[in-house]
């Protein structure tokens, strides 16, 4: 299920998020009270819930995010270094990127019925995307660009770590398909200097690994032509998500190295809309993501408190 996001909505979503935008500041995700979320817990996966759930790390100390725009790198070299150790496990459905693998089908649902939606096409053809340029920012091994491309997309995909580019490359070269995906280890800030755009840019589960969530999103706005389409996937700071992502995905599954997450530095879906909107881009339509432990499988639900959200907005 897809959410519209009516103008009062959106306003709605912007007046919880900050009083005014006129100077106004973004609480720091890392901020929010442990105990405003707890009754979300109930939600969580029976593995996770058995115990009082442990207490969310305290906010990062020291030098404050910068405070945006598009010419400021949001590149964060502990980030980049944390998943090159591990670039090498992209397209091992059973490793590291196992719950990518599992949420991508879903992903990708509401990536084909927005974008499908927004540039006119029929959702039911084989090629929906076809004659539309697409850029996969932070891509990794590909596991989005090529199902993009059998959509019919003529896609880009970017990425930080060098080794991940590298397997991308190598892996769609093997299908006649998707061989035609073009890989570069680079970042969204650099293609704005080259003057670069793209009928669609989606980005999916980065925002949270970068140093600069409002200069990101201003390059992720930069790089989208006037009436194309944005599209952002994060995980929800949530207590739900603390569940999901964190404690059963890296503690108790062992699905993820420990750490690879931080609380501090996931987004609410209220943020979110007010970055982009700070980012000129007007947000269309959001989208929560639910996931069944019983079932192993994710959904798309209207209730934008489960473990992850995503918005596809355009730039105004």
């Amino acid at each position: 299920m897809l959410r519209r996001v009516a103008p009062s909505l959106r306003r709605a979503i912007l007046t919880s998020s900050a009083h005014g935008r006129a100077g106004a500041q973004l609480t720091e995700p890392g901020l929010s009270p442990p105990h405003a979320l707890l009754p979300q817990w109930r939600f969580c996966s029976s593995a996770a819930s058995t115990n009082s759930p442990p207490p969310p790390p305290p906010p990062p100390q020291g030098t404050p995010r910068p405070a945006g725009g598009s010419t400021v790198s949001s590149l964060n070299p502990a980030e980049v270094a944390k998943f090159a150790a591990i670039a090498e496990t992209w397209w091992d459905s059973e490793g590291p990127f196992k719950p990518l693998h599992l949420m991508n089908p879903t992903r990708l649902s509401f990536i084909r019925s927005t974008l499908c939606r927004h540039f006119r096409r029929d959702p039911n053809s084989s090629k929906p995307l076809e004659g539309l340029k697409v850029i996969d920012v932070g891509c990794g091994g590909g596991i989005l660009s090529e199902p993009l491309a059998r959509m019919g997309a003529t896609v880009t995909g970017i990425d930080a770590v060098d080794k991940n580019i590298k397997i991308a490359r190598v892996h769609a070269a093997s299908d006649p398909s998707t061989a035609s995906i073009e890989f570069f280890c680079t970042t969204a800030e650099d293609l704005v200097k080259e003057h670069k755009q793209f009928d669609a840019v989606i980005s999916l589960e980065v925002i949270e690994h970068v140093a600069n969530p409002s200069g990101f999103c201003e390059s992720l706005s930069a790089l989208t032509v006037p009436n194309g389409a944005t599209v952002i996937s994060t995980i929800n700071r949530s207590m739900r998500a603390y569940a999901t992502a964190i404690v059963a995905a890296e503690y108790i599954l062992n699905w993820l190295p420990k750490g690879t997450h931080q609380w501090s530095k996931l987004v609410t879906p209220e943020e979110l809309v007010l970055i982009l909107e700070r980012a000129s881009i007007s947000v269309q339509e959001m989208a929560g993501f639910m996931y069944n432990p019983l079932r192993g499988e994710w959904s798309l639900s209207d209730d934008l408190t489960g473990a992850c959200s995503s918005v596809m907005g355009k730039p105004h």
